[in-house]
């Protein structure tokens, strides 16, 4: 069981990882901090006309936008890494089942040996 795990932490490339984390992180908390700030635009007061009101709603659409985009980077960046991580995963996978299959064929092996030195 051991031996899977120190394959598994060679096969997964840590520097990919490690290099893209602080990226990761500094777009999670703006994300984070943007959702808990929610800029709400003072509302237009009762006299301002309507091109202060769409100048408004642009702006909010603005922001939205940008965050919007933030957000799309950041999940398309998470995503990236997950399928690096499955596809990591898929491997040991395969080499998990090789094992098995040589280390029962080897138990095999022995007992025979064992049985055929007894006799």
């Amino acid at each position: 069981m051991a031996i899977g795990w120190l394959t598994a932490l060679k096969v997964i490339p840590w520097s990919d990882v490690i290099e893209a984390t602080p990226g990761i992180v500094k777009g999670a908390r703006k994300m984070f901090t943007r959702g808990q700030q929610v800029d709400v635009p003072a509302p237009a007061t009762p006299g301002a006309g309507a091109p202060d009101r769409v100048a408004q709603l642009e702006t909010a659409l603005a922001q939205l936008r940008e965050q919007q985009q933030a957000s799309a980077q950041l999940i398309e960046s998470l995503a990236e890494q997950n399928a690096r991580i499955v596809d990591a995963v898929q491997i040991l996978r395969v080499r998990t089942r090789l094992l098995m299959v040589v280390s029962g064929v080897l138990t095999l092996g022995l007992v025979a040996a064992v049985l055929w030195g007894v006799r």
